[in-house]
């Protein structure tokens, strides 16, 4: 059998991870104990939250120990089994994280439908980001017809579902996204009324043209500037589903906040969000958001790096905004 190529966190990146921050390490391939499989990583997601777990900063879980490999969630394909829910040859989706092999504990293992045509949906729309913007845009967002909604980062794994379930549940949505091609992909494949580059655009200015009576919901990704130029234009009740904070995963400093004053005069709530605290509508989801992209009413783009040994670049480009859709890299 090959061996086990593993991606380790060699140090902790200060300001903007780069590729040395990494080590690449071949190592044994694992044996499975009792009630444990060994899964061989067929795709691997990246997604932003990496960048804290690669800090010491406090948060809401521990950081990514000095030489442990990095983690992630993963879809992989059972290569031995010691245990009776899972066969060789099953595809099941776990944590297995930036490595050739894991072994990981059956349950914690979802096994996925052997009929499933995009295994690599589970890392992403019908995974935890499809989740996150499901759960996030109705329990806390609460979207009602005739409102806006506001999507930061529109064009990434979260941002692209939640304005799409936004439409549908008759929201006028606006999308902020860096760079025209994202922005085209944002109102033209995804179906948003209106997307702001927020690279070209004055934020500002855009919100009065495209939210000229208010903006209800603020389905926050990023943080930073975005939130900033979106408080000002809150309506009496505005929620705020605060999911990422893309903007500061680099800084260096924390960076200053934005004035608060206009939650109280809006009488708006922010709510912080982890998609751990939301398992007991996975089912709900999973039915929901599946009929729909069955029924060809969402729209879904993936970008698909080759090679596990690409992903510390990757990553980094995933920090930057280099990626369109779904980050996610196909290993074998």
């Amino acid at each position: 059998m090959e061996s086990n190529l593993q991606i380790r966190l060699a140090r902790r990146p200060v300001g903007e991870p780069t590729v040395a921050d990494f080590r690449l390490v071949e190592e044994v391939v694992p044996t499975p104990g009792p009630g444990e499989v060994l899964l061989r990583t067929k795709w691997l997601s990246l997604d932003p939250y990496m960048r804290g777990r690669m800090s010491e900063m406090r948060s809401y879980a521990a950081p990514v120990a000095i030489d442990a490999v990095m983690v992630g969630g993963t879809v992989g394909e059972v290569v031995a089994s010691n245990d009776p829910r899972f066969a060789v040859g099953d595809l099941a989706l776990g944590y297995g994280g930036w490595q050739r092999y894991s072994v990981e504990r059956a349950d914690g293992l979802q096994k996925l439908d052997p009929k499933m045509t995009h295994p690599s949906y589970a890392l992403g729309i019908l995974g935890m980001p499809g989740q996150t913007a499901y759960c996030a845009l109705n329990d806390i967002g609460a979207p009602k017809a005739g409102e806006t909604l506001v999507v930061s980062a529109a064009a990434g794994a979260v941002g692209q579902v939640a304005g799409q379930l936004g439409k549908i549940a008759g929201c006028r949505v606006i999308g902020v996204a860096g760079g025209s091609e994202k922005c085209r992909y944002v109102v033209d494949e995804l179906g948003f009324d209106a997307c702001i580059d927020r690279k070209t655009e004055s934020l500002d200015a855009a919100f009065a043209r495209h939210c000229p009576d208010g903006i209800d919901i603020y389905f926050d990704n990023t943080a930073g500037a975005i939130l900033e130029a979106v408080m000002k234009r809150l309506r009496i009740g505005a929620r705020i589903p605060l999911v990422g904070l893309i903007e500061q995963y680099n800084a260096t400093e924390m960076p200053k906040g934005p004035n608060l004053a206009p939650l109280l005069i809006a009488r708006a709530k922010i709510e912080g969000f982890l998609v751990s605290d939301h398992a007991a509508h996975t089912r709900d989801f999973l039915a929901k958001v599946g009929a729909l992209l069955e029924q060809g009413k969402l729209a879904y783009r993936e970008d698909v790096v080759e090679g596990l040994e690409r992903a510390p670049e990757a990553f980094i480009g995933l920090l930057r905004g280099a990626n369109l859709g779904k980050l996610l890299v196909r290993t074998a």
